[in-house]
């Protein structure tokens, strides 16, 4: 089920409330004092069923000046805006801060509003003329303009059928990654936490769990029920007006600007590089703002590159991404000094000379829909998750731009995995040209040398350079190894372990012919020598032999009398026949005893 949203805009007392009110029949003031000062201070909201049938719920937003922050908290998750303008009076100062909102945020659709027709008849052309010049520089310089008179009832009708049809006109919501802006908490006895905001992204569902996002950091909530228009539902889609019950949060914990979102699918960033879209340049901008970013007001510092291209530095992060609408403000006038279009939500550090020149120069050739390549190109490598989750791509398994890699669930820049490749190899042929009794270059070492963000990347690399791993080395396939000076004692233990399979050097004997443990590892490694437990060394082929005699044993037999079998000692017979256990080619039945496999 979902509702269309609507918000309105235009300088206080110009009857914002009083047309809600015609149009819905219900009071969208929340407060008693805003009753009695006829003034909206803070957001209200009402609803109606158009001729149509179509649902439209109504964010009425405040006009005063002081209390621009809370219209911006309306207005910035609406996609549709109804301005209205007094025929009486005419436009004044707070409609060019709501225009300029309105610009700031991109809204594109909405209808324009005479009220008081009844009051000054004879001026509806000219305040018409004098609407169309101010708004010409807008989404809303098209709008259709509806002439009405809330006390007199005229003009409804006609409001009524251009709402429909801007409606009608109106892009179709986004049914992608949920995220909902929060503009009230409050406690309900019996119910707990309630929170209302408007759905413009995603389906809410009863029972979803969800990530709480805001000042207080991150915390998990359940949605227990979910209501619309004081009508409980089970499921939700955009764009809806929405109330939330959650369990796992208390109302105190939950503030306006806080937003819900599915866990893991947005990134929390407090660092934005972003394109001027309205207002002066960014060069003649006071560094010290107030970023409003849906229902959010957070204090930042702008960092201009040029005059359409600067870095905020939010005062807490955000759930933003690529394409969202900004709005900045002048925190000590209150004024809206224009809008900005974040670029990336994921910026690189700027610590070398040069770096805002380049970083300039980037962001004025980046298009506004994002440059999947470009973004790979200047990580290296990042994950396809990652780069959705900052707006890049529609979904995480999206296919690759022609000069990306796909290694698992990492996306590398073609040029830079040829590079990985290239250095994996040229290191380990030095090391076996350096070292031949060297098992290769460890897996750790590969990646440090390397700079690889995940361990995981180590496999693919090695595969696409064209190596291979054996027991955590990564070596040349064309490598066996050699002994070199130590070629001699090897063939001297050889010769003496033929004669006398079973009779494993001792360490001063292996001392005496300088085979340490690297010379052994080396001979093991090229299938000279068979290394087990104990400093036991033997030669391959020992198990089998060993098993010839131990199969004409009585079955089952004793470590003792297998020890006698092979004519040795128990340093040797026990780590044997341990390995033989290990191959399967014999079962221990108890402490003492063992029997040939069968």
């Amino acid at each position: 089920m979902s509702t269309h949203v609507v918000a309105t805009a235009g300088h206080v007392d110009h009857g914002k409330s009083t047309l809600v009110r015609a149009l819905t029949g219900m009071e969208p003031d929340r407060w008693e004092e805003e009753r009695r000062r006829g003034l909206t201070i803070d957001l209200g909201y009402a609803w109606t069923t158009l001729p149509s049938g179509r649902d439209v719920a109504f964010v009425d937003v405040p006009g005063h000046e002081r209390f621009l922050g809370n219209m911006l908290a309306g207005l910035g998750p609406a996609p549709v805006v109804c301005f209205v303008v007094a025929a009486d009076e005419g436009w004044q100062a707070q409609s060019g801060d709501h225009r300029d909102a309105v610009a700031a945020l991109g809204i594109e659709h909405g209808v324009v509003v005479l009220t008081r027709a009844d009051r000054a008849p004879g001026r509806i052309g000219e305040v018409l003329a004098q609407v169309r010049a101010e708004l010409a520089g807008t989404g809303l310089r098209d709008a259709p303009v509806v002439t009405v008179s809330a006390l007199e009832g005229t003009g409804l009708a006609e409001l009524r059928a251009a709402l429909d049809e801007v409606l009608a006109g109106a892009p179709a919501p986004d049914e992608g990654r949920l995220r909902l802006w929060v503009d009230r908490s409050f406690t309900i006895t019996g119910s707990g936490t309630v929170v209302t905001g408007t759905l413009t992204a995603g389906t809410l569902r009863q029972g979803d769990r969800l990530e709480l996002l805001g000042a207080g950091g991150t915390r998990p909530a359940v949605v227990r029920s979910l209501h619309s228009r004081n009508e409980p539902h089970t499921a939700l889609e955009p764009c809806t007006r929405v109330a939330l019950n959650l369990r796992g949060v208390s109302a105190e914990d939950v503030h306006r600007g806080d937003a819900l979102v599915t866990p893991g699918t947005w990134p929390l960033t407090g660092v934005l590089d972003v394109r001027r879209s309205t207002g002066p340049a960014l060069t003649a901008t006071a560094e010290h703002l107030v970023v409003h970013a849906g229902t959010a007001a957070v204090p930042a510092r702008l960092s201009p590159f040029d005059d359409d291209h600067a870095r905020l530095v939010l005062d807490r992060a955000l759930p933003l991404v690529l394409g969202d609408r900004l709005v900045l403000r002048d925190p000590g006038s209150r004024a809206v000094l224009g809008g900005a279009l974040v670029l990336d939500a994921d910026p690189p550090a700027l610590r070398r000379r040069g770096d805002r020149a380049r970083r300039a120069a980037r962001l004025a050739r980046t298009d506004v829909r994002g440059d999947v390549l470009g973004e790979v190109a200047r990580r290296g490598a990042v994950r396809a998750q990652h780069l959705h989750r900052l707006g890049l791509l529609p979904a995480p398994d999206a296919a690759p731009p022609g000069d990306v890699r796909v290694l698992g669930d990492w996306w590398v820049h073609a040029p830079l995995l040829e590079s990985w490749t290239r250095r994996l190899r040229t290191a380990v042929e030095e090391l076996h040209a350096r070292d031949p009794l060297a098992a290769g270059l460890s897996r750790g070492a590969a990646r440090d040398l390397l700079a690889l963000p995940d361990a995981a990347l180590v496999g693919p690399v090695v595969s696409g350079a064209g190596l291979e791993q054996d027991g955590g080395h990564v070596r040349s396939p064309h490598h066996r190894g050699g002994l070199g000076a130590h070629e001699t004692a090897v063939l001297e233990l050889e010769r003496r372990l033929a004669a006398e399979p079973f009779r494993s050097p001792e360490a001063d004997d292996l001392t005496a012919l300088r085979l340490g443990a690297r010379e052994l590892a080396a001979a093991e490694r090229t299938g000279r020598l068979l290394r087990l437990g104990d400093g036991v060394v033997l030669l391959p082929t020992a198990p089998a032999l060993a098993m010839r005699e131990l199969a004409g044993l009585p079955q089952p037999f004793t470590t003792s009398q297998a020890r006698q079998a092979l004519g040795t000692t128990r340093r040797v017979a026990i780590p044997l026949l341990e390995h033989l256990d290990a191959r399967g080619w014999t079962r221990r039945l108890d402490a003492g005893h063992r029997t040939v496999a069968r």
